[in-house]
């Protein structure tokens, strides 16, 4: 058994994005995905677990290889266990919401802000009145992405 890869530093891929579990390298309209062992909570690196990055990235391969034919994606190889080459992608800027995450009436956690009406809009869309903490939206939610990325580009 080998030892958890943390980080990589693979040279020849690109300019490197290091991300809280995947590492990116990106040249052209290539970019090659590196699966790492890095467990990540609430935005912090907490350590590694053994064969984390493999096992996430074959989960990922093998539902992209079966949702192809619905809806085409970025895959062009998975050459290794921890590593997806894709085609580099521009991401909308945009989050899908099916459910209620804290209730709309009380404050946001940590934040210091007011509370807001529970029929006050999100992202100018309105929720119906009386919605409950965790329960589900009648409709996905479209909204802006809810923080600002943590991935670190190195050259």
């Amino acid at each position: 058994m080998g030892a958890p890869s943390p980080a990589t530093e693979l040279q020849g891929l690109g300019t490197r994005i290091e991300g809280k579990v995947r590492d990116s390298y990106v040249r052209g309209d290539r970019r090659t995905l590196v699966a790492t062992d890095r467990i990540s909570a609430f935005d912090v690196v907490l350590g590694t677990i053994p064969f984390k990055g493999q096992v996430l990235n074959q989960l990922a391969a093998f539902w992209f290889e079966r949702t192809r034919e619905v809806a085409p994606n970025h895959v062009v190889a998975v050459p290794d266990p921890n590593v997806t080459i894709g085609r580099e992608c521009r991401g909308l800027p945009l989050a899908v919401r099916g459910g209620a995450a804290s209730s709309p009436a009380s404050p946001a956690p940590r934040s210091g802000r007011p509370t807001r009406a529970a029929s006050a809009p999100i992202a100018a869309q309105r929720l119906p009145e009386g919605l409950r903490k965790h329960e589900r939206l009648p409709r996905p939610l479209l909204t802006p992405p809810p923080r600002r990325s943590t991935a670190r580009t190195t050259s």
